[in-house]
């Protein structure tokens, strides 16, 4: 894994850290990071982005406390090699849960109907 297949949006709401860990937990439950991957390092993360480096040591901590990856001696933080590739489908849908819930909610906030939304996000998906 490269820094650049992480996405920070300095300008969100959602604190930077909190962006690492939760794309760290979609990228591993999609299987898309594999067991005993390395991460990149915090500063090769930190350089990338243009973001402190201590905001991706806090993001790292979090994931490891979480058991989504372990620090290996010498060689920095590698996913859990006993974590499952990829989650159950419901699973991954679970942890997209609050996004589309904040979705809807704008959605209807804005007054808008479902087709086109639902048209607007199946573009986005390339599907």
């Amino acid at each position: 894994m490269d820094a650049s297949l992480l996405t920070v949006q300095p300008t969100a709401s959602e604190p930077i850290y909190r962006q690492i860990v939760e794309q760290l937990r979609r990228l591993i439950a999609g299987g898309q990071l594999a067991h005993g991957e390395l991460l990149p390092s915090v500063r090769d993360v930190a350089g990338f982005h243009a973001i402190n480096p201590m905001t991706v040591s806090r993001a790292y901590g979090i994931a490891e406390s979480e058991g989504l990856v372990e620090r290996l001696r010498g060689k920095g933080m590698a996913v859990i090699a006993t974590r499952k590739a990829a989650q159950s489908e419901s699973h991954r849908l679970a942890l997209l849960e609050p996004q589309l819930q904040a979705l809807a909610r704008h959605a209807h906030e804005l007054e808008l109907p479902a087709a086109p939304v639902l048209r607007r996000l199946t573009k986005l998906l390339g599907e």
